[in-house]
């Protein structure tokens, strides 16, 4: 009887666990199981519709797979410039970023790039902070760059409670932004150019600008004089130079610790 109560305890698990496997295989939802472009394409006639190439007078110029699955890379000439924004499979979603591979991340360790900060004009900079802090940061922001509003986010937080750190904002357009360009003389402009700052990434309309300023353009050649092609762009009071979004834990550390 025992056996016999075993060999049934046996089989009802063995059961259950086949009745298990087979409802998870019936569960599971189509998929690519081969290259991704079996599944997947975009042309580039879909990728200039998906980007408004013609509102914003842009070429798509080539259409790839991205570095990192899920991702179209698509490329693109705007006048005498061009660039590369990513495309999700879903064509849902834009995609503005730099990847780097792994491997290479060993590569990357080098010495952070370091730039004259006392030779960068900064009399028409936005300040955000105290003006007369001892410690002064340039950032190089787009208006319509979500990274630079997460940041802008940051800075707020950092100026709240340190009186010792001001944020010098320099107005740096992107290509990839058509409004950005107009956004950027509307901010430098401005009597309270601080509080447009605040309305452009709180994604707000901002008025068009008060005074014809070459402030903008100054700044487009400056950036690509210091080999900033991208923004958030940081300098730190000792003139290093850090790419990208940082969080505000992050730059406290970076401002507090010089080399």
């Amino acid at each position: 009887m025992k056996k016999y109560l075993l060999s049934l305890a046996f089989l009802s698990v063995f059961t259950f666990s086949a009745l298990a496997a087979d409802q998870s295989m019936a569960f599971q939802g189509p998929g690519c199981m081969g290259s991704c472009t079996d599944c997947h394409s975009l042309t580039r006639d879909e990728a200039s519709k998906l980007l408004k190439a013609d509102k914003f007078n842009s070429v798509i110029k080539d259409v790839r797979m991205g570095p990192v699955k899920g991702l179209w890379e698509v490329e693109f000439n705007r006048g005498d410039k061009g660039g590369v924004v990513y495309i999700d499979f879903s064509k849902k979603f834009l995609v503005e970023a730099n990847f780097t591979p792994l491997e290479k991340l060993a590569e990357d360790l080098k010495p952070i790039k370091k730039v004259e900060a006392g030779k960068i004009p900064v009399d028409k900079a936005v300040v955000l902070g105290n003006p007369k802090a001892e410690k002064k940061v340039i950032v190089f922001d787009d208006p319509e760059c979500p990274y630079c509003a997460k940041l802008h986010a940051e800075i707020k937080k950092i100026i709240k409670k340190r009186k010792d750190v001001a944020f010098l904002i320099k107005l740096f357009p992107l290509n990839i932004h058509p409004e950005a360009y107009e956004k950027s003389k509307a901010i430098v402009c401005g009597d309270k150019p601080a509080a447009l700052l605040d309305d452009a990434f709180a994604g707000k309309k901002l008025p068009k600008a008060a005074c014809a300023t070459q402030e903008i353009d100054n700044n487009i050649k400056l950036a690509q004089e210091l080999g900033i092609s991208g923004t958030p762009a940081l300098i730190l009071p000792d003139g290093r130079l850090l790419p990208g979004y940082v969080p505000a834990d992050t730059l406290i550390n970076y401002i507090d610790n010089p080399q």
